[in-house]
């Protein structure tokens, strides 16, 4: 028996929307035959923009709703920034597949045309990101650094109020938005590298629905899975969500891989980083001695700091 119409799980929000209609026309194209509908699902994280994300906890934050349609056979599939998700998703829930990865990178957005080079202590820099807060410490110990939540467009509009000076963002959220013209820079891996995942594209699903599973293979980038998800064996080791920082970028060459990961202390001062090369298919082992290389060299220490101040 064959399923009519597949309902698709997804925040409302703009950036949300554009990535789950994207996951449908990529399906409908698939297996033009069926017929697939959007359903919006409010979240914790959703209703929660006064507060900073590492005072009230991430795990599930913008996901747990959806997961319980899920559970409750309201959507057949979720689709989430693959960011978004913990490493450890609940139980008989995976990540059947994923989006052909998007820019990784981090962008910076100043309110006059300056870059990041060009900011003082006089200049505020507004994230909501433990990792972007560590690594801009560190690159520029003086900086100032606001806290800053809500959608892409809330954010651009608090900064053109005065909250900020310049805002770091996902480059891939800010392209898939057609805000090009707001991108003062990309900011260099080497300055701050991203968050684990960032820039792909998530589809969950139940672990035992086989139907839907073989309509997500049509539509899932391999390297992209590949990547990510030593990216997220990376983060699982090292015990972090994304409400610590940690970063990671991977650099793909043929069936080749180098994971660079990241921890930094919040302050900025001490910044962890060592990089592994393999091929593809070892990526997920090779990024668990990669988290051992940094645990090992001070990066215990640094998260075990972080954790007692951190919601868990």
């Amino acid at each position: 028996m064959t399923k009519k119409t597949i309902k698709i799980g997804t925040r409302g929000s703009k950036l949300a929307l554009w990535q789950a209609e994207t996951v449908k026309s990529e399906l409908e194209k698939a297996h033009p035959t069926l017929q697939f509908e959007l359903k919006i699902i409010k979240t914790k994280g959703d209703k929660i923009l006064d507060v900073a994300l590492s005072k009230i906890g991430d795990k599930g934050l913008f996901t747990k709703e959806i997961e319980q349609a899920l559970y409750d056979n309201k959507i057949d599939l979720a689709v989430h920034s693959l960011k978004d998700l913990p490493t450890e998703l609940p139980e008989n829930l995976i990540v059947g597949g994923m989006l052909k990865r998007a820019d990784v990178r981090d962008v910076f957005i100043s309110k006059d045309g300056r870059k990041l080079s060009e900011f003082t202590a006089s200049d505020k820099i507004a994230t909501s990101s433990l990792r972007r807060q560590a690594q801009l410490l560190h690159y520029k110990p003086d900086l100032q650094i606001v806290d800053i939540r809500g959608n892409v467009e809330t954010r651009l509009k608090k900064m053109n109020d005065g909250h900020c000076d310049a805002l770091i963002m996902a480059g891939a959220g800010i392209l898939r938005l057609g805000y090009d013209e707001v991108i003062t820079e990309f900011l260099d891996t080497d300055v701050m590298l991203p968050a684990v995942s960032q820039g792909a594209v998530a589809i969950e699903i139940r672990e035992d629905d086989d139907y839907t599973q073989l309509l997500v293979d049509a539509v899932t980038d391999e390297t992209t899975r590949a990547t990510t998800l030593a990216e997220r064996s990376l983060l699982r080791e090292l015990e972090g969500g994304c409400q610590v920082p940690v970063g990671c970028f991977s650099e793909v060459n043929g069936d080749r891989i180098k994971l660079t990961g990241m921890v930094a202390s919040l302050d900025g001062k001490i910044r962890i980083k060592k990089s592994v090369e393999t091929t593809l298919d070892e990526a997920s082992e090779k990024a668990i001695e990669l988290a051992q290389l940094i645990l090992d060299a001070g990066g215990k220490e640094i998260l075990d700091s972080i954790r007692p101040s951190a919601v868990d």
